[in-house]
């Protein structure tokens, strides 16, 4: 869902420090919003200085990113971690199971309001820049890239790009409510699960388009 790049390495004191301001704002997202959360109002309530955000996180994006990370995180390391160990062992998938590994985290996390919440910030930060300093190579391309290359090798490089783009868009907009303000998010109950992953997987695996007709004359 965006690149990767590098933060400071937490040890000791910054560690508790980098904890203590993730904790306090996963708290205010929670109960505010991310709109209505100021990098100083998690300083304050955290009871740090007006610049901890920035030196620990960069900025509040990266708060965001790092916060996203440590939640979502272990949710999904065992099965991508299960994908990692398959695709090493020769393992190729279709893209109804594909689609279906995408798609039942989102699903199980639109399902509570702390869930909600994440999904909610993870729209809203992908959505607004692909370019993310994501630590956690799931949260990038390139794994997703490489699967759907093995599933279908007679894609090229932008048509495979372009059809996880979409997916992953899709998924966000469906589940992430990202115009929705923290209020109302889950107002609707999440769609049916099954009818979702059968959509991604019909986008995943579409046929090739027909090159256009060439310009007459």
């Amino acid at each position: 869902m965006g690149t990767t790049g590098k933060e400071r390495v937490p040890n000791g004191a910054t560690a508790a420090t980098r904890a203590r301001l993730l904790a306090e704002a996963e708290r205010l997202f929670l109960a505010r919003g991310y709109d209505k959360v100021s990098v100083r109002a998690v300083n304050a309530a955290a009871g740090m200085n007006p610049a901890a955000v920035h030196y620990h996180f960069g900025s509040k994006e990266g708060l965001v990113v790092a916060l996203l990370q440590q939640r979502l995180g272990p949710l999904w390391a065992d099965r991508l971690g299960a994908l990692t160990e398959r695709r090493a062992a020769g393992w190729v998938p279709g893209a109804a199971e594909l689609a279906d590994i995408i798609v039942r985290p989102f699903d199980r996390l639109a399902r509570t309001p702390d869930g909600r919440m994440l999904l909610h910030l993870l729209a809203r930060v992908v959505l607004a820049d692909a370019h993310l300093p994501w630590d956690d190579p799931w949260f990038g391309h390139e794994p997703w890239r490489e699967l759907l290359h093995a599933m279908r090798p007679d894609l090229s490089a932008d048509a495979i790009r372009d059809r996880w783009r979409l997916a992953f868009a899709m998924l966000l907009q469906t589940y992430g409510e990202p115009l929705a303000p923290i209020n109302r998010l889950g107002a609707a109950p999440p769609p049916d699960p099954r009818e979702v992953a059968a959509f991604v997987a019909a986008g995943l695996d579409a046929r090739v388009p027909a090159p256009p007709p060439a310009p007459e004359g």
